[in-house]
């Protein structure tokens, strides 16, 4: 969980303690990251692996 909160800080996307705790700004974090980039396959707000393919292929390995 801490490489999802350190990817999406990369990405300016997330701000707040990396702690690999999936709280409420890292589901924000995660929609707001779908919605800009058109993912489909994964609900809003969750970590599958449309997702993470996407976040992993844009940002550097933390």
């Amino acid at each position: 969980m801490t490489e999802l909160q350190e990817r999406l800080r990369q990405l300016n996307l997330y701000g707040d303690e990396i702690d690999g705790v999936f709280t409420r700004p890292v589901e924000d974090a995660v929609r707001n990251y779908q919605l800009a980039r058109g993912i489909q396959g994964d609900a809003l707000g969750v970590y599958g692996p449309a997702t993470r393919k996407s976040l992993e292929a844009e940002t550097a390995e933390p």
